[in-house]
This record gives C-alpha cells, structure tokens and sequence, in this order.
C-alpha cells in the first residue's frame, strides 16, 4: 500500500502522484475518462488536478469540460469523499484574472461542474498583477470561511508575490497557501530552481509540478526519425533540438534499464525526490500510459541514480 504525502501544512494526504485532468473532454472522451480515472483509484491514486479553463482552446470547447467529466466520474462512483479534487481560477476567458468578485463567481461555477460542494485545493491559476495580494488572498479567505474551498494554493507566480501573498495571510490571520504548482521537470529546471523553490520551502510549501513529463518528451517516445500522432507532439518533439534534450534522455535509458522501469517512470521518480515536491502531475488518455505514471509510487531512485539524472539535464 502507497503511503500517502501530506501536502505541506495542509490537513490533505494525497497520492504521490496527481493525475492530470487536462485531457478529460479533450484528447480523452467520457469513456476513456472515466477507465483511466478508475484504473488511477483502484491503484491508490487520490490527487486528481484540473482547471475550469481545461479545454477551453478546443474549437466546440467553452471550458469546464475537464470539471463536468470529474464531476459525472464522482457522481457515478458515490466516491466524492475519497479523492482529492484540485482545480483552478484565473484563465477561463469567461472568469478571467482574479478580483474578488472573479475568483468568487467562478468557484461557484466550477462547484457546479465538478458537482460538489467543495473544492479541496483551489490555484490561482495565473497571477494577476493587476490586483492586490491581499484581495486575492481575502476572496480565497471567504471561500474558505464559507466552506466551499479547504485549502488554497497558487500556480505560475513569482517569488517576490508569492512571498508578498504569504505575509499578507500571515499578518491578517487568513488562510494561506499550502502548495505551489509550477512548470518544472528534468528539461525545464530554471523557471522553479531557485528564488521560487526557496520561497516555497521556507514557508513550508509542498509543490505540485506540472508538465512533469514535458509535455510527453520524457515518456521516451520521442526519438530523432520518429514522428508521434499527439495533440503536443511538436512542443515535445521541440526538446530534442536542445542542448539538453538528448543528454537527459540517454540518462533515462540507461536508469530504466538499469531498474527495468519505463523511462517515463524514471522522470517522474527523479522529480518525486526534488526539494519540496509532493506529487508531480502526469496525465494519461489511455490505460497503457497509466501505469507507467502510477510505477512512481513504488521507485525511489539512488544518489547515484539521481546525480546521473541530475547531472545530464544541468
């Protein structure tokens, strides 16, 4: 049995590792949705991550699609209690950025789809600097307060507001941010690295990586020569035109073959052990990419393993 994380300061014990919603009503339909969905918690998995703008960009598509999936999936299973519901405010054009009243109106319509009454970790989604931390936070607060939000967290923000947004909470004695979700994995290490790590392990903060695979590159499958049938495939296939690309994949193959794990096991592995990660998010359309996300429950990595992995992708 997997032994739950406890997601920073929060009372939340989640699975070590959230799948993504993103494909919900998009590359995935509600059968698809819901196999993976039930494959995920029949394995353990809890943490389930979306937003309200997922997948708003799809011609047809006016976002919440993912939230209505998740929300039917939980309705049908009677199993609302016994996951983990993250979502997020902020980049649905329909809501967009985050005043008070923003954040508000569009917690409530995310409520709806998801089909609940609470939503277990609430993101902003993307800062908005155009508004004061302290509305933002006092908006998050109200939410909690009412009990339709238990824990707040905040995604693609900057150390200096991040810091700002902490003391705030701190100084009125208002909910404050138990998790960050940044752009973090073994080919994009600089956006969190750094000023934004440090400020989130100071404070305690768990952190929540999204494109932990990149988009896909780190599934492997992405090889010079090859062409891959995916809705993100030039943005991965992007990474092999680097300095880095190559080198961090001929370190993956020579650690799973090593452990007998798939390469995208061994990328997810290496982020699991960074300084305040709790669960990296990885999604999954079909059964068969599922359970080399789930293998990262049961691989811990050596040093050796991890200064390899580390080394390649400097």
């Amino acid at each position: 049995m997997t032994t739950l994380r406890t997601l920073g300061s929060s009372s939340l014990k989640v699975f070590p590792l959230s799948l993504g919603g993103n494909v919900f009503g998009w590359t995935a339909d509600e059968t698809q949705s819901f196999e993976v969905l039930d494959a995920y918690t029949a394995s353990g998995g809890n943490f389930i991550d979306t937003a309200d703008a997922y997948s708003h960009w799809i011609e047809g598509n006016k976002g919440g699609e993912s939230e209505t999936v998740i929300g039917d999936w939980t309705a049908a299973r009677g199993n609302r209690s016994d996951v983990v519901i993250a979502t997020k405010v902020g980049a649905l054009p329909e809501y967009k950025g985050l005043s008070a009243a923003t954040i508000k109106a569009a917690a409530d319509a995310s409520l709806s789809r998801l089909r609940t009454d609470y939503i277990d970790l609430y993101y902003t989604h993307f800062d908005d600097t155009t508004v004061e931390v302290g509305e933002i936070i006092t908006a998050l607060d109200d939410l909690v307060k009412a009990g339709k939000v238990r824990e707040i967290a905040a995604s693609n923000i900057s150390p200096e507001r991040l810091q700002a947004s902490l003391d705030f909470s701190d100084r009125e004695g208002l909910a404050r941010y138990v998790a960050i979700q940044p752009h973090y994995n073994l080919v994009s290490r600089d956006t969190y690295e750094g000023a934004l790590q440090d400020t989130a392990e100071r404070a305690g903060l768990a952190a929540v990586p999204y494109y932990a695979l990149a988009a896909g590159f780190l599934t492997g499958k992405y090889r010079p020569g090859t062409t891959v049938e995916s809705a993100r495939s030039a943005g991965a296939a992007g990474y092999l035109e680097t300095e880095r690309g190559p080198k961090v994949l001929a370190a993956l193959d020579t650690v799973a073959r090593d452990r007998g794990a798939e390469v995208a096991t061994v990328a997810l592995a290496w982020l699991a052990a960074q300084p305040t990660v709790a669960a990296p998010i990885a999604s999954a359309r079909t059964l068969d990419q599922l359970g080399g996300l789930l293998a990262v429950a049961e691989l811990e990595l050596t040093d050796e393993e991890l200064r390899l992995l580390t080394d390649a992708s400097a």
